[in-house]
């Protein structure tokens, strides 16, 4: 008991560095999906492919090295210096899953009923009111299970910046191993808990996620 109370308050201090990766993450992967998503299914070639080469590059990767490139590499070869290792964590964890969640966006809308379309177009809407109006809103509901299983992914991802110096809650961890590794197996243990009781929260919003995409395929 003594020396999870001296590894509890340790720990704590980068709590707070990981929510905010986590946040950072979800509010950026979810847009990147968004823009991805919609740009595959765009009739403009070179935005396509463009997206294509994305998708594939960073689904096809490691999310570790892709972390490495943006915080070591890119400065180095390219010049371009991300600003800081909140950002170069964020991005990597932002464009990996949003590459992932991209191909839940793009098959969504292409799942929706070709009939809704069909009667879109028959009351003279535009292309852009047919995805407003009908396609959109019906191919939210298909993407909110998946989506909620995604944020539970980034959490864990979350850990990985403490490759790059981050102060989260395993990078306190790692100190505290590393000075007494008699205590290993407690500091990793209450580690796992610290991340499954972060996880609790986002576990409850993807049941609710999950229960209404259930009705709203019932009410169609």
């Amino acid at each position: 008991m003594n020396a999870i109370a001296e590894i509890f308050p340790v720990l704590m201090q980068g709590m707070g560095i990981t929510i905010k990766v986590l946040i950072g993450s979800i509010i950026l992967g979810y847009l990147m999906a968004f823009i991805a998503g919609f740009s595959r299914l765009s009739k403009n070639p070179i935005l396509k492919y463009l997206t294509v080469f994305y998708v594939e590059i960073f689904r096809g990767t490691s999310l570790i090295v892709q972390l490495f490139w943006l915080y070591y590499a890119m400065p180095i070869l390219f010049g371009i210096d991300i600003g800081s290792d909140y950002w170069a964590g964020v991005l990597a964890i932002a464009l990996n899953y949003g590459a992932y969640m991209s191909e839940i966006v793009r098959g969504s809308i292409i799942s929706v009923a070709k009939g809704q379309t069909e009667a879109a177009t028959a009351l003279n809407m535009s292309r852009f009111q047919r995805m407003r109006i009908v396609i959109f809103p019906q191919a939210v509901r298909m993407m909110l299970p998946e989506f909620g299983n995604y944020l539970i992914q980034m959490l864990k991802a979350t850990s990985l910046v403490s490759l790059i110096g981050m102060t989260d809650i395993l990078y306190y961890g790692d100190i505290l191993r590393s000075s007494n590794l008699s205590q290993a197996p407690t500091v990793y243990l209450l580690v796992l808990i610290f991340y499954f009781i972060m996880a609790l929260p986002l576990i409850w919003m993807t049941k609710r996620m999950e229960k209404a995409s259930k009705k709203g395929v019932a009410s169609q």
